[in-house]
């Protein structure tokens, strides 16, 4: 489901020449930098996405899964130069002949990364590193790992124009937890690309790819998504969707799935 109409407006030469000259509107300006903000995972901005993925032809009785994630991330200033950056991904899951002939739902084990960040120089490369915790918070033995991790997380990216290009990575090892579940340590790598036009449309591509060094195997969905930035009232959001196809995965791993994206954003008055 990867779809974006884009509106078509025929102008007289006249017309355009003045619209060139004219400066941009102030909500327009605010509109671009909220974009431009939006595609930095460490921005200081507010904001509150909804992911939802559905993945399909899991397990061996091909089922299906949907995970909601629920991601707030809350920057903070801790002093003229740095900032942290809270990133919180609490999954929501609800899986339907996963494992054979049965479903779960609840909440699995939540992820939180703290980014410290100093502010962006002029070059437009913005760079951060930090702790990275998973809390065995799983509502049900089948939805998480009943394993606490640590480890580091660190994002490097840079902005010019309308594009983003970057990588998020993080490595999570088990320090604690249930002696009879697998111990875990997985790396995780995310490049990724995006292009704003001037409509606030958004294209993206990323690899999600996880490295499992106890199980040996990778899982890597490419993601392509669009979004469009808009308002609802006086709220500013972000709505969109895409495809992924994975290009790796375990046996009995998904083939491809769909991601909805819905994010509320909350700029600095």
């Amino acid at each position: 489901m990867l779809r974006c109409l884009l509106p078509i407006a025929v102008v007289s030469s006249a017309a355009h020449a003045q619209a060139e000259q004219s400066p941009p509107s102030p909500a327009s300006s605010d509109s671009a930098e909220l974009s431009k903000q939006l595609n930095n995972p460490v921005s200081s901005l507010i904001s509150v996405p909804f992911q939802e993925n559905i993945d399909f032809s899991v397990g061996p009785e091909e089922g299906t899964r949907s995970v909601l994630n629920i991601q707030p991330v809350v920057p903070f200033a801790i002093s003229k130069d740095w900032n942290v950056i809270v990133r919180t991904i609490m999954p929501v899951t609800y899986q339907h002949d996963v494992v054979p002939d049965s479903n779960q739902f609840g909440l699995g084990d939540v992820t939180q990364s703290f980014f410290f960040s100093p502010n962006p120089g002029p070059n437009g490369i913005v760079w951060a590193i930090g702790p990275v915790f998973v809390y065995p918070t799983a509502t049900d033995h089948l939805l998480g790992g009943e394993k606490l991790g640590a480890g580091t997380t660190a994002l490097m990216l840079k902005q010019t124009g309308g594009s983003t290009i970057g990588i998020l990575a993080n490595h999570v090892w088990s320090v604690a937890g249930d002696d009879d579940r697998a111990d875990i340590s997985t790396t995780f790598l995310q490049p990724f690309f995006s292009y704003t036009n001037k409509a606030h449309t958004t294209f993206g591509i990323n690899a999600e790819s996880t490295y499992d060094w106890k199980g040996k195997h990778w899982t890597v969905p490419v993601n392509l998504t669009v979004t469009q930035l808009m308002h609802m009232g006086k709220q500013p959001i972000s709505v969109g969707g895409g495809v992924r196809y994975y290009a790796s995965a375990p046996k009995d791993g998904p083939n491809w799935g769909m991601r909805l994206i819905f994010t509320m954003l909350f700029p600095k008055k």
